[in-house]
């Protein structure tokens, strides 16, 4: 695989990175302006927007907030299922259903106790003034742990109207290769909850039927390319490691026998090297790790030279990276707003067509891009 490495100027500066495949990392482009939308949310982690203008934001600790005119509301949404806040997990992801306008469907995701422990689970409901109610549970990750990692959680809607789900491995590396455990894995459904009958693993024996893709470790970026209507998810490496992949149905991506990442403090190898055959290997990878969280692929005028370009938000060096595409190739990268917001945790294209930002923070923020100066 092509694989370059380039100094950065800042934050590893006498030391060195991998991207692959790149051909070039822009550093002294433009950067865009800042507009707070609002701020005074507690780790806000999703970001939906409805037809009429109000915004819908969770919070990890289990609420979920309407923003209104730029105002964020002092009550939150009543209704939600218990939320069970342990470690990363909470109150994660919010999205709309394809036909919001006429069924009103609101999903989401959430950390939820049963038994065994806690895993991820996904729920509809219709928002009727500031109460959520037909609640329906759609999903369950399966077994339950006490783990308190890798929850993934991001939620999609594809252009045939499925819904995929990410999940984390739970922070238990095998599970991640077991067709009968949903840890590790990306899940497709209908809009119901019901399994397609064409789902890779429906009707085999000792698999979840849910089952889309394995060996995942946790993917917290997932987005729709505009013009194949394919699904491309990100998720987080260990040190090192976090890799971009086009999800394909039945295939494994390799985690934990193949990685381009290593395990922390040591650094010493994991699995079995980076490739091995029946292995998917990533569009695109960083090392080091970058903790990418939140994806869009952006299409419009807003920005000059932006359209069809893919951002993806860090956590870890507090920054925005906006990818330059030819057909499923990257080819460029540059970090942009590296030291101005904090970690972002989610990035999305608004109904006026800007990229809006997400930080988890204790004092999270909601910002808009507005166009480079």
């Amino acid at each position: 695989m092509n694989k370059v490495t380039t100094p950065l100027k800042t934050w590893l500066i006498g030391t060195m990175f991998a991207l692959s495949p790149v051909f070039c990392l822009l550093a002294d482009e433009s950067q865009p302006q800042i507009q707070v939308i609002t701020e005074g949310l507690e780790h806000p982690w999703g970001v939906a927007f409805l037809p009429d203008e109000r915004i819908l934001v969770t919070e990890r600790p289990g609420r979920l907030r309407v923003i209104e005119q730029g105002r964020l509301l002092p009550e939150s949404v009543e209704g939600l299922p218990h939320i069970a806040v342990l470690g990363q997990g909470g109150l994660l992801d919010v999205v709309l259903h394809p036909d919001y306008e006429k069924n009103g469907w609101i999903y989401f995701s959430y950390a939820a106790s049963g038994t065994g422990g806690v895993s991820t689970e996904v729920a509809r409901a219709r928002l009727q003034g500031m109460r959520l109610v037909q609640l329906e549970r759609l999903f369950r990750l399966e077994p339950k742990t006490n783990a308190g990692r890798h929850f993934g959680s991001r939620l999609v809607f594809d252009k045939a109207g499925y819904l995929y789900i990410t999940l984390g491995d739970r922070g238990d590396r095998p599970r991640a290769q077991r067709l009968n455990d949903h840890a590790g894995s990306v899940i497709r459904l209908h809009d119901d909850g019901s399994i397609p009958a064409d789902n890779p693993f429906k009707g085999q024996r000792r698999a979840q039927p849910e089952i889309f893709s394995y060996g995942h470790r946790n993917p917290q970026g997932m987005a729709l390319h505009p013009q194949t209507g394919a699904v491309w998810i990100h998720e987080h490496g260990p040190q090192g490691g976090d890799e971009i992949n086009i999800l394909r149905s039945g295939a494994n991506y390799g985690w934990p026998v193949i990685t381009y990442g290593a395990n922390y403090g040591s650094g010493t190898p994991i699995g079995e090297g980076t490739e091995k055959k029946g292995m998917e290997q990533p569009l695109y990878y960083w090392v080091p790790s970058i903790a990418p969280s939140g994806m869009a692929f952006y299409t419009g005028d807003r920005y000059p030279g932006w359209d069809g370009n893919l951002f993806v938000g860090s956590l870890k060096f507090r920054l925005l990276v906006r990818l330059e595409l030819k057909g499923d190739r990257v080819v460029k990268e540059q970090r942009l707003l590296e030291g101005r917001l904090g970690r972002i945790r989610d990035v999305r294209v608004g109904p006026d067509d800007y990229l809006y930002l997400l930080t988890d923070e204790d004092n999270g923020k909601l910002v808009r891009l507005l166009s480079p100066e």
